[in-house]
């Protein structure tokens, strides 16, 4: 499939969130005509009235590619229980990765799966919130295995690019949901254990920066955000681990009054810090730039 010489190949977006309606507003950008597809029918109806999307997608076996825009447990219900056209690219958006592609590779099919998750998203959630440059300058992982096909992985890269992101980083499922843990998983939910405290009431006008950094994500959707983290617990698990050893290093060293230990505790993370700020390369993980 010659997507790069062909913007007339029918793609579809099942889930119309923030992260459905910015793949389908960044594609229309890109000159592609886009379905749509949700579950209720006040986002479709929002997306056709807002040129969110070219039409309503009422026949899965209409579309060269359809992108998955839902959470996990309606990601694998709807990519086994429908059918898709022979050939065609199945592409998943999910956080997580392992779970995914377990229950879709069980089994031959005839369509053609590469898991991905666009880096990229905001506070807020639905389709209102949705727009054409959500993706620009971020990064998209593409979970790839021995089965991947080779055509429908290229066809995902040429729309990734289309979509305005600026790396594409491939690896395995396995590698994907170990760092997601950490990187993302994790954020939320200390953001989350962060805003129980006392001290939330009545905080305006003493917060800055650091604050709402801690905050932002704090207000995310649970349903979702719990199925993410049960899907990938035993990554997320140690990550939590990890990080109650950390802050009782940190615990231990104020309560000693030990001024030193704290001052080498605190240059240990300023340090590490400093040395991630970079790309790298691995045996399992693959980094594309794009522009």
């Amino acid at each position: 499939m010659e997507i790069c010489k062909n913007k007339n190949i029918k793609i579809c977006v099942a889930g119309l969130g923030i992260i459905g309606g910015s793949i389908c507003l960044s594609l229309k950008r890109a000159q592609y005509e886009v379905f749509g597809w949700n579950r209720s029918q006040l986002p479709r109806e929002y997306a056709l009235n807002n040129g969110v999307i070219d039409g309503v997608a009422e026949d899965f076996e209409n579309y060269d590619v359809v992108f998955v825009a839902l959470p996990p447990e309606a990601t694998v219900d709807f990519i086994l229980n429908n059918r898709f056209k022979n050939g065609a690219v199945v592409a998943d958006i999910c956080g997580i990765k392992k779970p995914i592609e377990a229950a879709v590779c069980a089994e031959q099919r005839g369509f053609h799966y590469v898991g991905t998750h666009p880096m990229a998203g905001k506070e807020v959630s639905g389709i209102e919130s949705a727009c054409a440059d959500l993706f620009d300058n971020a990064s998209m992982v593409i979970a790839k295995n021995a089965e991947t096909h080779t055509a429908s992985l290229e066809t995902v890269r040429t729309l990734t690019k289309e979509m305005g992101f600026k790396y594409i980083v491939e690896c395995s499922a396995e590698t994907h949901d170990k760092k997601i843990a950490y990187t993302s998983q994790l954020a939320h939910i200390v953001s989350n254990a962060y805003v129980k405290d006392e001290d939330l009431d009545c905080c305006l006008g003493f917060t800055g920066g650091s604050f709402q950094d801690m905050t932002r994500i704090a207000g995310v959707d649970e349903n979702m955000w719990a199925s993410l983290y049960l899907g990938n617990a035993e990554n997320v698990s140690g990550k939590i681990s990890s990080l109650i050893n950390s802050l009782h290093e940190i615990k231990s060293a104020i309560d000693a009054n030990d001024k030193n230990k704290l001052v080498e505790i605190l240059a240990e993370g300023r340090k590490l810090f400093e040395t991630s700020k970079k790309i790298t390369q691995s045996a399992d993980i693959s980094v594309v730039k794009l522009k």
